[in-house]
């Protein structure tokens, strides 16, 4: 999560935010509401782990599933709407980790607390490592643009 929101997002959000016509109005709505569900897939995050490390094995329980899979959700929609608000568009890893995170809660209730806990882990690892080579490529896409534009 921390790789997700600080690598390029926060960076962003000041350069930003120092540009705008209105910066108030974009730091409120970035930093006070869109933080709200951020904050919160954080919070609900910290309370799947405790279960998990409580119980790592047997039936994951509806308290578990919903945890495991919402406090991801909770962030990446957070961060999903943070970025746009910011950059002004939305960003696809953070999307198909939203429709991951809804396929995985399809089964997730078959799964052991510790495997949910993994691939909850893998999706967020997934749409970090995608975000990041995908500014990486924009941003060199825009280097060479300037240099030979």
């Amino acid at each position: 999560m921390w790789w997700i929101y600080f690598h390029k997002g926060a960076e962003a959000g000041s350069e930003q935010i120092s540009k705008a016509s209105e910066p108030g109005r974009l730091a409120r709505l970035a930093y006070t509401y869109l933080h709200m569900p951020i904050v919160a897939g954080i919070i609900v995050s910290a309370v799947a782990d405790e279960l998990v490390l409580k119980h790592p094995a047997g039936h994951s329980g509806v308290e578990t599933v919903l945890s495991a899979i919402g406090g991801p959700l909770l962030f990446l929609v957070g961060t999903i709407l943070f970025k746009h608000a910011i950059r002004g568009f939305l960003q696809l890893s953070h999307g198909v980790g939203i429709i991951a995170l809804g396929v995985l809660a399809w089964f997730a209730a078959d799964l052991t607390p510790l495997l949910l806990s993994i691939l909850t882990t893998a999706i967020m690892i997934v749409v970090a490592v995608w975000e990041s080579i995908s500014l990486r490529s924009c941003a060199m896409e825009s280097q060479s643009g300037t240099t030979n534009g």
